[in-house]
């Protein structure tokens, strides 16, 4: 089974809303793995300090998909989920002191620290999380520190260098005494066995040609949640490091990534940000445990998911013809100025291309790639309605797809590139980013010179490493200039797949095979370096892990169809 260092990304299990990491905050890396939980916010718990001979050992940290654990010398620590709120650690050979991660407890903060006299475990409660957390002995000596203690004080539980065993568990107020359920060996295989299961589900195809299928699994497995506060279904976030929320257009990739396998988690990703959708029929920017976001929406990317969904788009083609109905309403209705057919942004967040250069002369702009996003959309939506057998909403919708599409060539095209317009001003300007090269989603629907245009510029964008958002030409281009310059995952499917459709496919091809082989040096990350190929921000971003999965199990079923044809 593939392994991976915490470092990079969190040990945790599907359902449960907390993982061990040395990351405790956006960018900081402690010495130490902590139990971070991700209810009401980020938040650092506890902390795993190994020792041995009542020093500070140096272990080595490592991880499988179902263990977390220490070495050093002949010593040995192991974590297993037992269950989502659930683990188990066993020592030999080596001691571990469980200590909380704050050490001030203040009228309003802070952990507060007793012994249990109904059961004899030890328990913090922690106002950062609303919290408990109760660790119970089951084998071997457990000595507790700063029972009852207020102010600064060390708190939590030390345990020898002998042979010693503890469940942890994460709660609300009260439950009942833990009670060992099997022995820890059986822990361990049941945990196995569900991300195996999990695995064979999303990426059957698996093998020696996609070394990171595994691990991309594991990222989108580990990053799942219960439902729990505004989390309405099973959600996969962003990340279990700091990305921890599930932002209204990278739920559609994963969406996309789960559909074969697994059509009814892939169907709660793509309902979940409609559960929150406001009167005015917009999506929210992001959902949390303890938040929901209007302030910025995400692009319309629905239409371009639903459709690729397919069969694992749910059985209720009218309500789901309603939620994208308004969805879309709203781009047409409080996002076109009087007398404008093309829609606008209100500045780049709503992209999703947050500091991309179209924006740099304005920030509230019509662009070609909200346009192309609603034609899709609403092609969606008129295939929608003839399912339903509403053919007067079929031939409005196709109607309407067919005006933005005419507005977007006519009023936004100049013969070799796409401009953006201030909505105010009415002035248009080009940019190098490749934002203004997102028309090509629409693949088939646009005129060849157009689209053999796009895929020319497209191609100026390739790097050794993938797509670059800003090409290394440009005097704009950052390393880590997040939306100007660095490769992202939604923008590589989105472009793959237009190009693909448009007729491009030797371009699609190496655009996904680039892609591939980055994640496979680089792992997961939330961008690359266009340049160097190196992860850069979030380490375990789950629409990458999702990108990956989606293009190596195309490119497999090609392959595999390629083999079976006799010869």
């Amino acid at each position: 089974m593939t392994s991976f260092s915490p470092r990079e990304i969190p040990f945790s299990s599907s359902g449960s809303w907390f993982g061990f990491s040395p990351v405790v905050a956006e960018g900081v890396w402690a010495d130490d793995v902590h139990l971070v939980s991700h209810q009401t916010g980020m938040h650092p718990v506890l902390r795993l300090v190994p020792t041995a001979g009542h020093e500070r050992a140096g272990a080595a940290v490592t991880a499988t998909p179902h263990r977390l654990t220490w070495a050093h010398g002949d010593g040995r620590i192991d974590l297993v989920y037992e269950s989502p709120d659930t683990v188990r650690v066993r020592g030999r050979g080596l001691g571990l002191r469980v200590l909380a991660a704050d050490p001030v407890l203040t009228p309003f903060s802070g952990p507060y620290f007793y012994q249990d006299p109904t059961d004899g475990s030890s328990v913090f409660t922690v106002y950062q999380t609303g919290r408990r957390y109760r660790i119970t002995p089951l084998g071997g000596r457990a000595e507790p520190l700063g029972d009852q203690a207020l102010g600064t004080a060390e708190r939590g539980v030390v345990l020898p260098d002998d042979a010693w065993e503890i469940s942890v568990e994460e709660y609300e107020t009260a439950r009942a005494p833990y009670a060992s359920r099997a022995a820890f060996p059986e822990v361990a295989e049941a945990a196995r066995d569900r991300f195996a299961a999990f695995a064979g589900a999303v990426a059957p195809w698996r093998g020696e040609r996609t070394p990171a299928a595994e691990l991309a699994a594991y990222v989108l497995w580990s990053a799942t949640v219960r439902p729990a506060g505004f989390v309405t279904r099973q959600a996969v976030l962003m990340s279990k490091h700091w990305m921890d929320k599930v932002w209204s257009w990278d739920h559609c990739f994963n969406a996309l990534a789960l559909g074969d396998g697994l059509p009814g988690l892939a169907w709660d990703q793509f309902r979940l940000p409609f559960d929150h959708q406001d009167a005015a029929g917009a999506l929210p920017d992001s959902v949390a445990h303890s938040e929901v976001l209007h302030n910025f929406v995400k692009p319309p990317i629905h239409g371009w998911a639903l459709r690729r969904l397919g069969p694992a788009a749910g059985g209720d083609p009218a309500g789901t013809y309603r939620l994208l109905e308004r969805w879309t309403a709203f781009w047409l209705t409080a996002r076109r100025a009087p007398g404008r057919e093309l829609a606008h942004y209100q500045h780049g967040n709503d992209s999703g291309w947050d500091n991309a250069t179209t924006f740099d002369p304005e920030r509230v702009v019509e662009t070609a790639d909200l346009a192309a996003f609603l034609v899709l959309q609403m092609r969606e939506l008129a295939r929608l309605a003839g399912e339903l057998d509403d053919r007067p909403a079929a031939a409005r919708w196709t109607a309407a797809a067919d005006r933005m599409r005419g507005a977007m060539l006519a009023e936004l095209w100049r013969g070799d590139r796409f401009v953006a317009r201030g909505v105010r001003s009415g002035r248009t300007w080009s940019s190098s980013s490749l934002l203004d090269l997102m028309p090509i989603v629409l693949g088939e629907e646009l005129p060849e010179p157009v689209s053999a245009a796009l895929a020319a510029r497209i191609e100026t964008h390739l790097t050794e490493y993938g797509l670059a958002t800003e090409p290394p030409t440009s005097e704009h281009y950052r390393d880590d200039g997040y939306w100007r310059g660095p490769i992202w995952a939604p923008s590589t499917v989105l472009v793959e797949d237009g190009l693909r459709r448009a007729g491009h496919s030797g371009l699609a091809d190496e655009i996904g095979a680039r892609f591939r082989a980055l994640c496979e040096k680089s792992g997961f990350a939330e961008n690359f370096d266009a340049r160097t190929g190196a992860g850069l921000r979030d380490r375990a971003y789950t629409w990458t892990a999702a990108a990956y999965l989606l293009l190596a199990g195309a490119h497999e079923r090609v392959a595999a169809r390629s083999s079976a044809i006799p010869r």
